[in-house]
C-alpha cells in the first residue's frame, strides 16, 4: 500500500509515520512544509530510501500536490497538517486559514482529480482520512459529551478553521463522491509533543526553574489521549471505516488543567526535584484567561469502540509519567523544538 501523509513531521503525524514504518510495509510520502511545529528529530531512525520519503511542500499550493500524486501513486491519504495552536490563532488567524482551509480546499482537488483517474478496483478502495478535533464543536457545560452529531459551534479562529476543513472534506463526500472520512479527536499528549502546548510546555518551565502560569483558576476541563492511542485510532478508522461517517476518537480521561498542572509538579518532584528545595508546585501562577477560553471538552467515542473494536490502552498516570520521563531524557530534542514566545501554553 502507498500512502500519502500531510503534516508527519509533527506530533501526531509522526507518531501514525512511525507506526506505520514500524508494523507494516507500506510506503510512506510525507508531506510537510516543516514550520516550527515539525522537528525531523521526531522521525529519527526512519532513513528516506524506497518505504519513506519527506517531500517539503505547502498543501496551499496545487501544481506540487498533483505532480507528487501522479509519481507517488497513494492508495489513501491521511490530511494531518495543520496549523493547531489556539494561542497562535488569536494573535495572528490568517496562517491557520491557509493551511487549515486553503490547504485542505487545495489538497481535496488534488485528491479528486488524481482519484477520477484511478482504475475502477483502485477508485473504490481509495480513502481519503481527514484528521480533525473535538474544538469544532465548541464547550460543554459541566455534563454531556461530544458525539459525531453534536451541532458546530467552533469558539476560536482556530477551532473555526478546523470547522471550515471538516466541512469541505464532507462536502466532497456527498457531492462528488469522494471517499471521505473524518475523526474529531480529544487532546492530545505524549512524547515529541511540541512545547508550547501545555503538558510539554509546563514541563520544561518547571525545569527552567521558571513560573508555571496557568490560564484564569485552571478550571476548564480537557479530555485527554495518549498520542499512541491515537495514532492506532487512526490506522483503525483507515482500514476499517466507512466513507463518508465521522468518527471521535478520545481518551476517556477528564481532567482539569490545574489538576494536569499539580500532577506533573508531583511527577517533577520526585524526579527532577528543584535545587531550591521548594516544591515545583510553589511555582505556579494564575494569569488572565485567554480570549473565548471554552470551559469543557469530553469526546463520546462509542461509536468508534462498537463499530471498529478500538479503545484507549494507556491510562492517563502511565502515559503522563512516560511523557514526564521522555522530556527528562531528551532534553536536545525539546531545546531544538523552542518555546511559546509569551511564555504561556493553553488546552
Amino acid at each position: 500500500m502507498n500512502i500519502l501523509i500531510t503534516g508527519g513531521a509533527g506530533f501526531i503525524g509522526s507518531a501514525v509515520v512511525r507506526l506505520i514504518h514500524a508494523t507494516s510495509d507500506w510506503r510512506i510520502a510525507n508531506v510537510d512544509r516543516m514550520t516550527y511545529a515539525a522537528n525531523p528529530a521526531s522521525l529519527a531512525g526512519i532513513g528516506e530510501g524506497n518505504r519513506y520519503r519527506l517531500h517539503q511542500l505547502d498543501i496551499a499550493e496545487r501544481a506540487p500536490l498533483d505532480a507528487l500524486l501522479a509519481e507517488f501513486q497513494p492508495d489513501a491519504i491521511m490530511h494531518l497538517a495543520a496549523e493547531s495552536h489556539v494561542d497562535r490563532s488569536i494573535d495572528g488567524a490568517a496562517a491557520f486559514i491557509r493551511t487549515n482551509v486553503d490547504g485542505t480546499f487545495s489538497l481535496l482537488e488534488a485528491a479528486l482529480a488524481y482519484w477520477r483517474k484511478l482504475p475502477a478496483e483502485r477508485r473504490n478502495a481509495f480513502r481519503f482520512h481527514h484528521v480533525s478535533t473535538d474544538e469544532v464543536y465548541g464547550a460543554l457545560g459541566a455534563t454531556g459529551k461530544f458525539t459525531e452529531d453534536t451541532p458546530y459551534r467552533p469558539n476560536s479562529p482556530y477551532s473555526a478553521s478546523k470547522a471550515s476543513s471538516d466541512h469541505l472534506v464532507r462536502a466532497w463526500f456527498h457531492t462528488f463522491g469522494l471517499p471521505t472520512m473524518i475523526t474529531n479527536c480529544s487532546n492530545n499528549y505524549g512524547p515529541r509533543q511540541h512545547p508550547e502546548k501545555l503538558i510539554p510546555h509546563m514541563i520544561i518551565r518547571a525545569l527552567r526553574g521558571q513560573s508555571l502560569p496557568v490560564y484564569g483558576k485552571g478550571e476548564n476541563v480537557r479530555d485527554w489521549l495518549y498520542v499512541e492511542d491515537h495514532a492506532r485510532a487512526l490506522l483503525t478508522v483507515l482500514q476499517g471505516g466507512r466513507p463518508g461517517e465521522t468518527y471521535n476518537i478520545g481518551g476517556d480521561c477528564e481532567r482539569r488543567n490545574i489538576d494536569i498542572v499539580g500532577e506533573l509538579c508531583r511527577l517533577l518532584d520526585r524526579q527532577r526535584p528543584r535545587a531550591d528545595g521548594k516544591p515545583h508546585a510553589s511555582a505556579i501562577e494564575f494569569v488572565t484567561d485567554r480570549p473565548g477560553h471554552d470551559f469543557r471538552y469530553a469526546i463520546d467515542s462509542s461509536k468508534l469502540q462498537r463499530e471498529l473494536a478500538w479503545r484507549p490502552k494507556t491510562s492517563f498516570s502511565t502515559g503522563l509519567e512516560a511523557t514526564v520521563r521522555w522530556y527528562l531524557e531528551n532534553q536536545d530534542w525539546w531545546q531544538a523544538s523552542g518555546v511559546d514566545r509569551r511564555g504561556l501554553a493553553g488546552a
